[in-house]
């Protein structure tokens, strides 16, 4: 009976100094896991927001520490020195935003030899190189949803055009094939896709091709510009030109750069990939790895909160979702960030 006793207090001592102690020494048990989300580096507000998707990760799940590094300057020596000293400390999982696709492969198979789980988000990491790569949407979500938001704005009535970056770009060009094939939704037919114009991702030609498009097409009600070079360069066109209202614009943008336009009604909305909800994913999938609860192969289903579930493509390609929009409430909110 004493023993008994004895072992009760012990095991209360031992649960006690458990939850004070957090050495690297204590046994897992009730260790929180360390998920390290490592980004290309420091002081950049789109990482910030990264960060804060973490935090809010971590709280969620409740057995979760989310740590937050990056080198001072993006490069892949900076960020292999971190993996390094990651490993030496045994943390759980390191998701990773590379500043090289192939040059952190060696460490991080160190780091997964380990033991470590390692996914790559935002920009990815070769397959071999981790389990999952995260990347913010894709082809078909982007310019399906571009074709959308312009409807919106129209009415789903008259002519569109399309600001592009270069002609050679191989998602922007993906993109805009969805558009076309959006287009063809009944939903659609008192709109008609016009033109599309590339602006080379460079400011002055963005905004002369859309000052151009305006003069060629009279009955132009909107333009979309899935650049945020583009977007933007669009958005003070359409102001100068006094068309405001009258042309709408729609694309994918920096909320910091389309603030002004959005919240002036210029641009009504307009969406982009939010680094809150990458940061908040890709903790949500380490710690589903980590645990066990899926191992991350071909045709997984990951439950990632309020993000819903993201599915384990072909070599780990997972796919977050649809662009988040930005309109006139929430733009200022993200625009702080980045």
């Amino acid at each position: 009976e004493n023993m008994k006793k004895l072992f009760t207090i012990a095991l209360a001592l031992t649960l006690v100094c458990g939850l004070f102690a957090g050495g690297q020494q204590e046994p897992k048990g009730d260790q929180p896991l360390k998920i390290v989300l490592l980004v290309k580096s420091l002081g950049n507000g789109f990482f910030e927001a990264v960060a804060d998707g973490g935090v809010e990760a971590a709280a969620e799940l409740g057995n979760v520490e989310s740590i937050y590094m990056g080198p001072s300057s993006a490069t892949a020596e900076g960020q292999i020195d971190i993996i390094e000293t990651l490993i030496a400390q045994r943390v759980d999982g390191i998701a990773i935003s590379a500043n090289d696709r192939d040059a952190l492969i060696p460490v991080t198979k160190k780091a997964m030899a380990a033991g470590i789980k390692v996914i790559s988000f935002d920009s990815g990491i070769a397959p071999g190189g981790r389990t999952v790569d995260l990347i913010p949407s894709d082809s078909e979500l982007i310019g399906r949803q571009q074709v959308q938001l312009i409807a919106e704005l129209t009415d789903y009535k008259g002519q569109v055009a399309v600001l592009s970056a270069t002609s050679q770009a191989t998602n922007q060009n993906a993109w805009i094939e969805w558009m076309y094939e959006e287009f063809k939704d009944p939903k659609y037919k008192d709109m008609e896709l016009v033109e599309v114009v590339y602006g080379d991702d460079a400011a002055d030609k963005s905004y002369r091709e859309a000052v151009g498009l305006m003069q060629k097409y009279p009955e132009l009600t909107g333009i979309i510009s899935p650049t945020t070079v583009g977007v933007l360069a669009a958005s003070k066109a359409i102001e100068d030109e006094g068309m405001k209202g009258k042309v709408q614009i729609t694309g994918l943008g920096l909320p910091s750069e389309m603030q002004h336009y959005v919240e002036n009604g210029t641009c009504g909305q307009m969406a982009l990939w939010n680094p809150v909800d990458l940061g908040y994913t890709s903790t949500m999938i380490l710690e589903a790895l980590i645990s066990g609860k899926v191992p991350g192969n071909e045709g997984d289903m990951i439950k990632v909160g309020r993000m819903g579930e993201v599915k384990v493509g072909l070599d780990g390609v997972s796919i977050m979702g649809t662009p988040f929009v930005f309109n006139k409430d929430n733009i200022a909110t993200y625009a702080a960030m980045f």
